[in-house]
């Protein structure tokens, strides 16, 4: 398992709902957390990961010994916006890119967790702006859409992600897109 850089197509993807937790899944949170933890990231969804659920994993405190702050998300369903404000984001999937985006200062979602309960959450200031960052993932928005200024060059930043994702292709280390295509009617035949 890898993070997927831009312009990766899963990045674009809307992801489908996962329809059954089982070790397989409990095993993909496991992953997803050491990858998020290796890369000093907070949150982390599926695509990022090229899985095409609708499955996010958090720790607002970034904090690999921090068990008691991660939470693992399934098919997240925001329910309410409350206010707005501006913060600086970053993203695994776009190394180096830090935009200003505007985000909702409080959030109420639902989701259900890795024992198959849905709850409801309400989250806050920096946790609102993860949650809403990385569900955008689960529906194929990226957070540079949404932004209003760029610490930094943004053209330049993708551009370069852009060549040295066409190098891994051309060497064959990311899929062409008709691989993509067969992943994507794989998967939905599958779907975990």
């Amino acid at each position: 398992m890898r993070i997927v850089k831009y312009p990766h197509p899963m990045l674009s993807y809307e992801s489908k709902p996962l329809l059954k937790i089982d070790q397989t899944v409990r095993n993909i949170v496991a992953e997803m957390f050491n990858l998020m933890y290796e890369n000093n990231g907070v949150g982390l969804a599926a695509n990022q990961v090229d899985l095409p659920y609708q499955l996010i994993v958090v720790n607002p405190t970034g904090l690999r010994e921090k068990t008691e702050n991660e939470f693992v998300f399934i098919n997240p369903v925001i329910l309410k916006l409350k206010g707005v404000e501006e913060g600086e984001e970053g993203c695994l999937s776009y190394p180096g890119l830090r935009l200003i985006v505007p985000r909702a200062r409080e959030v109420k979602f639902q989701a259900i967790n890795l024992k198959g309960e849905l709850n409801t959450y309400f989250w806050k200031g920096f946790e609102a702006r993860i949650i809403q960052h990385e569900t955008d993932h689960l529906f194929g928005r990226c957070f540079y859409q949404k932004a209003v200024a760029s610490i930094g060059d943004m053209d330049v930043a993708l551009a370069q992600m852009k060549e040295e994702y066409d190098k891994r292709l051309a060497e064959g280390q990311e899929p062409t897109p008709e691989q993509f295509a067969e992943n994507v009617k794989k998967w939905e035949s599958e779907r975990v």
